[in-house]
């Protein structure tokens, strides 16, 4: 027995219907900013709140002192109302640029909490003009931070940084400034600025679009391998901040024979030792 024909039809509007909301999801909820860090996503775009981020307290940081005060008078500017500038953190593996970040950011924002921080993946940067589009009409103040920035051969993805540094047409947000870290000054490799200046016709405008992208952060902080005394000196730092007994003879000793195993001295691995240390003597971390 056949079905009517308006019982067919309607059958199969429903089931363009229903093939309709897959291929067009509803809209994403308003993103709910009641925390204070957040990790951007992008398709479908959303801020997703970070319940406890993975930081140390800044007083633990040690050797970095100038870059600290610098980024943490930018901060507190930002987080007032006041002029800010974009910063780029560059330097040696492992010496505190993204710590320091992390811990600016929580001692500002317990004087200011309308401060929050927003995480951005570097290969989510195409979509950030969409985050910066969220965060204009969002209440508060946002500190963006892209972790770990650099780019490769044909990677083009440092157009899109340009959209947050510069801001086009619009501008960047007045509530949101740019902190990233690097292990490089000019965030491209050498041996692709030095490929781009030798292939092309006008090499010097070439490589000026690559270069000065590092000239549109207002401020440079470099960091720079530590010495034997900063080294130890984290180490007790960490020592006392979490309570492990131990000795100065033996913790200098110990310590200096991680580094040797290790190759090289840095904040990571001053934490790698204490990590260590903290496990074998049945302390935690907390």
């Amino acid at each position: 027995m056949s079905l009517p024909a308006d019982m067919t039809e309607a059958g199969s509007l429903r089931r363009i219907a229903e093939a309709l909301e897959r291929l067009a999801p509803p809209p994403q909820p308003a993103p709910d900013f009641r925390g204070d860090a957040f990790v951007w996503h992008p398709d479908p775009d959303r801020v997703a709140p970070v319940k406890r981020v993975n930081r140390v307290d800044l007083s633990l940081l040690v050797g970095v002192e100038r870059a600290r005060d610098t980024l943490l008078a930018n901060t507190r500017a930002f987080a007032q109302g006041f002029p800010a500038n974009n910063a780029l953190l560059w330097g040696a593996r492992g010496m505190g640029k993204s710590s320091l970040v992390k811990a600016v950011h929580a001692a500002v924002q317990a004087e200011e909490p309308s401060l929050k921080i927003v995480e951005v993946a570097r290969e989510d940067l195409p979509s950030i003009g969409r985050c910066l589009q969220l965060l204009r009409e969002a209440p508060g103040r946002f500190v963006l931070f892209c972790d770990d920035l650099s780019f490769s051969h044909d990677d083009a993805h440092y157009k899109s940084l340009k959209a947050v540094l510069d801001g086009g047409i619009e501008g960047r947000p007045e509530n949101v400034v740019l902190y990233a870290t690097s292990n490089r000054r000019h965030l491209m490799p050498r041996d692709m600025i030095e490929n781009e200046r030798s292939t092309a016709i006008t090499p010097s405008e070439a490589v000026e679009e690559k270069v000065s992208l590092s000239d549109r952060f207002g401020l440079w902080l470099g960091f720079h391998p530590c010495s034997q005394d900063e080294y130890l000196s984290m180490i007790r730092g960490y020592c006392e901040a979490f309570g492990i007994a131990i000795s100065e003879a033996e913790l200098w000793a110990e310590a200096i024979e991680w580094q040797a195993t290790r190759g090289a001295r840095s904040g990571r691995v001053a934490w790698q030792f204490v990590t260590d240390l903290a496990g074998r003597r049945g302390v935690r971390l907390a």
